[in-house]
């Protein structure tokens, strides 16, 4: 086996010895035309995270996923929990979106947008060059047994990391409790919001431990992205390759430069790689398309007189020499699925009302036989009002299309009901004569009618009681 460090293991990852233990890696900083992209791209999106949860639209946090109220906020717009069948819709764009990305950029979304690299890149990183210098003063600082030097500055960089950490932790939680909310809560003891405070040092500990860490450990072992990109990529996709027509044969010790291609065997594009793979070898999962081979690389053929591009963002087909096709049958798909996608969301938000109705029985014993009023039953419902798109208070009639027909008393606590600009939950009562029922049961129909635009909604539901 060569005593190289950076030739790798054909048969185990760059991040494990022999014994199975992890490498740690120190990812050499590289600097050319796509890190300076990516550096741009990453501060703008850590930017519009943090910033994003602090804009208010029409009175309202433009992004609040309010769990506890059930109440989803978008840019102004609410949704309740009745609106949870429009998530499908989301879900499955999502991941057709996903995989017609992949199918025709690659593993984009990995180098440049996952929040697992974007933060880990752009300031867990910096951290440590800034605290323990660069890549091969700390593998030497790794290397070296624990003395004041070690202790002061691992000590130093964990504090920074934590103090990170609970910033992108306390904005995480400003989506779902509110950053005003958030705000005023931090003011006050932690006892007096303990599901809060323990919420967020769960997640500051997980933000810590990975982005600290774990790192690209995540990527290789819990993330399946890198196991579906087989799936969704082929010999067209565009990825970051090796063109091993002109890098083969690499310079070997004792060759001369006539009997070697472009290849220098310098070993700059393993160095450089977050997930510690040689990406000499083709396409792995471990890849992330970060780029940092392709500027490694092009700053070595710069360095050697020879053209950029050996190792480069390209497809298989061009290094083969064929034509890519951008538009085949698994993009047309992907893409196929996405319109009907698409179209589906758009018909469920026009069909839909902008109030939601769900009727639900009681708590409790589904009928009350009252004794104090021979052969009468009554039944308890709960009538939960939601509102979608732009709140707004409105007057609501709660009705019973039968009431007369079968001589149903409806008992309503105020009807009609003022509903504000929010969600509500109405109890209400029908009381009615056994004998009216089949086997038991009878179907009913509830008329809730928005008294501000006219517009009528009507459930049916069971009213039941005892068998005759």
């Amino acid at each position: 086996m060569s005593k190289n460090k950076f030739e790798l293991h054909e048969e185990r990852l760059g991040t494990t010895d022999e014994l199975g233990h992890r490498i740690f890696l120190f990812p050499e900083e590289v600097k050319g035309f796509w890190r300076k992209r990516r550096s741009l791209f990453y501060w703008f999106l850590i930017a519009f995270y943090l910033v994003l949860p602090w804009i208010y639209i029409g009175g309202k946090q433009s992004i609040k996923l309010d769990i506890a109220n059930r109440e989803f906020t978008f840019f102004s717009y609410s949704f309740f929990a009745s609106n949870a069948p429009l998530l499908l819709f989301l879900f499955l764009g999502f991941v057709f979106t996903i995989g017609f990305i992949t199918s025709i950029w690659g593993r984009v979304w990995c180098g440049w947008a996952c929040p697992q690299t974007v933060f880990i890149d752009t300031i867990y990183r910096k951290i440590e060059i800034l605290v323990e210098g660069n890549p091969r003063q700390r593998q030497k600082l790794d290397d070296a047994p624990w003395d004041f030097e070690k202790t002061w500055k691992r000590s130093l960089k964990w504090i920074l990391f934590t103090a990170v950490s609970l910033h992108i932790s306390h904005t995480f939680l400003g989506y779902f409790v509110g950053t005003h909310e958030l705000l005023s809560m931090s003011l006050q003891s932690p006892m007096a919001n303990k599901t809060l405070f323990f919420s967020m040092l769960m997640i500051t500990t997980i933000f810590l431990l990975d982005f600290g860490w774990f790192r690209e450990q995540f990527c290789i072992i819990a993330c399946p992205y890198g196991r579906f990109q087989s799936v969704m990529m082929d010999e067209n996709t565009m990825t970051v390759v090796y063109d091993e027509k002109r890098g083969e044969p690499r310079r070997q010790p004792g060759m001369k430069k006539e009997e070697h291609a472009d290849c220098v065997n310098c070993y700059a594009c393993v160095k450089a790689c977050p997930t510690g793979i040689d990406i000499r070898r083709g396409m792995q999962l471990e890849c992330i398309a970060c780029t940092n081979c392709i500027d490694a690389c092009d700053d070595i053929m710069e360095k050697t007189n020879r053209p950029k591009g050996l190792v480069r963002y390209d497809s298989l087909a061009n290094i083969e020499g064929n034509k890519p096709k951008i538009l085949r049958p698994r993009n047309l798909v992907y893409l196929s699925a996405i319109v009907v996608i698409i179209i589906g969301l758009i018909y469920s938000l026009n069909i839909s009302t902008d109030m939601n109705v769900t009727i639900l029985k009681g708590l409790g014993t589904p009928y009350t036989v009252m004794h104090n009023e021979e052969g009468m039953v009554l039944n308890h419902f709960q009538i939960t009002l939601d509102q979608s798109g732009e709140l707004k208070d409105r007057e609501v009639q709660i009705d019973l299309l039968e009431k007369d027909e079968l001589a149903i008393e409806l008992k309503v606590p105020r009807n009609p009901y003022l509903l504000k600009k929010n969600h509500a939950r109405v109890n209400l009562f029908l009381k009615f004569k056994k004998e009216i029922l089949t086997k038991g049961s009878r179907k009913v129909s509830f008329k809730i009618t928005d008294l501000s635009n006219k517009k009528e909604i009507v459930r049916e539901v069971s009213i039941v009681g005892p068998i005759n």
